[in-house]
C-alpha cells in the first residue's frame, strides 16, 4: 500500500513554569497508508493529541520529521504550512466548531469557500457531503437545532466537501453517547472504503479498534505494541 505520511524520530519537548522539560513524545515512527482508517490510541496525557496536531502541521516537533508528499512539513514556513492545511488536509475535532447562526448547509459551503472551491459547483458539493452522512433532509437545521451526532456529522461533512487528501480527527467520539460514537466511526469506515479517504483518529475508547485499519498504541509519549 502507498504510504501518504510518515514520521521519522519524531520528538517533542516542552517546557513547564519551573524549567525542567516534559518528554511529550520521544522517537516516533509511524507510517499512515493512503486510504485507510488509522487510530491513535491511548490514555489522557499519552501524547496521542500532541502527535496528530504535528502531523497535521498544527505544531512542529522539537526533533525529527514529519514526511507527507515527499516534503519534511516540519521545515516548512508559517504560510505553506498554513497553505497545506487549507488545501491538503481537513480537521474534526471532539468540539465540532460549527458556526451557531449558519445551517448545515451554510456550514459546509463556508468551508468550500475558504478552500476556494470552484464556485458553480459549491452547491453541489455541499449538497452531496451532506447526503453522503445521511443529513440530506436537515440542510436548512442549525447547529442547536440537531443532536450532538447529527452536528458531528456537519463537521464531517465539512472535513471532507473540498477532497482532502488526508482527515485528522482528534477525540471525535469523545462527547457522544456509546451507539452515536459507534455510528460516527462507521460512517468514517464507509468513507475510506467508498471514497478512498484517508483518516486518522485519536480515541482512548477501546471500542473504537476493530472497525481501524491500523492501531497505533502511545504510552507516555511512546509507542507500544
Amino acid at each position: 500500500m502507498k504510504t501518504i505520511l510518515r514520521s521519522e524520530g519524531l520528538c517533542r519537548d516542552f517546557k513547564i513554569g519551573d524549567g525542567s522539560v516534559v518528554h511529550a513524545l520521544r522517537d516516533i515512527n509511524i507510517e499512515i497508508e493512503k486510504g485507510k482508517l488509522t487510530v491513535l490510541r491511548g490514555r489522557s496525557g499519552s501524547g496521542k493529541t500532541t502527535l496528530i496536531n504535528i502531523l497535521g502541521a498544527l505544531d512542529k516537533p522539537t526533533k525529527g520529521k514529519v514526511i507527507f508528499g515527499e516534503k519534511n512539513i516540519a521545515k516548512l514556513s508559517e504560510g505553506s504550512r498554513d497553505k497545506l492545511r487549507r488545501y491538503d488536509m481537513a480537521f474534526v475535532f471532539q468540539s465540532v466548531a460549527l458556526m451557531s447562526g449558519m445551517t448545515a448547509f451554510e456550514n459546509v459551503e463556508f468551508g468550500l469557500r475558504l478552500a476556494k472551491y470552484p464556485y458553480d459547483e459549491r452547491a453541489a458539493r455541499t449538497r452531496e457531503c451532506l447526503a453522503a452522512v445521511g443529513l440530506d433532509k436537515r440542510m436548512s437545521h442549525r447547529p442547536g437545532e440537531m443532536s450532538g451526532g447529527e452536528q458531528q456529522r456537519v463537521a464531517i461533512a465539512r472535513a471532507i466537501a473540498h477532497k482532502p487528501n488526508i482527515i485528522f480527527a482528534d477525540e471525535p467520539t469523545a462527547e457522544l453517547d456509546t451507539a452515536t460514537a459507534l455510528h460516527i466511526v462507521k460512517l468514517f469506515k464507509e468513507l475510506v472504503a467508498r471514497q478512498q479517504m484517508t483518516i486518522i483518529m485519536t480515541t482512548h475508547d477501546p471500542s473504537m479498534m476493530d472497525v481501524a485499519d491500523k492501531v497505533y498504541t502511545l504510552e507516555d509519549g511512546e509507542i507500544v505494541e
